[in-house]
């Protein structure tokens, strides 16, 4: 398993890659994206004010998303050079890319 060192580094490139592409998807499919204390929220202006949560779990070294009623924990690849979900091997983007476009009702790329 990596150091603290280490996985914060790594998580810290991951979440300000992924805050600046979901700013950006976020204008075009109208919800907003916020970061603060080391994680980042994305917030839907619907009813429900629902609400994705990602953020680092370093004592485990992985990145934990909470939306749609579920909890997506991906942990670091060496071979993909990038964070992962393991049961269904999609890096950080990819899996933001399906949770977003089953949020959404339409494709949205990360």
């Amino acid at each position: 398993m990596m150091d603290e060192h280490e996985f914060a580094k790594k998580c810290d490139a991951a979440f300000e890659s992924l805050a600046r592409r979901l700013r950006e998807v976020g204008d075009q499919h109208d919800f907003d994206v916020e970061g603060a204390s080391g994680k980042l929220e994305i917030e839907f202006d619907d009813e429900d004010e629902t609400r994705f949560v990602i953020s680092p779990n370093t004592p485990v070294r992985q990145i934990w998303i909470s939306a749609l009623t579920t909890s997506f924990k991906l942990g670091w690849s060496d071979s993909a050079q990038a964070f992962v979900l393991d049961k269904t091997g999609e890096n950080l983007n990819q899996v933001m890319s399906r949770i977003l476009t089953e949020k959404i009702g339409s494709a949205v790329q990360v």
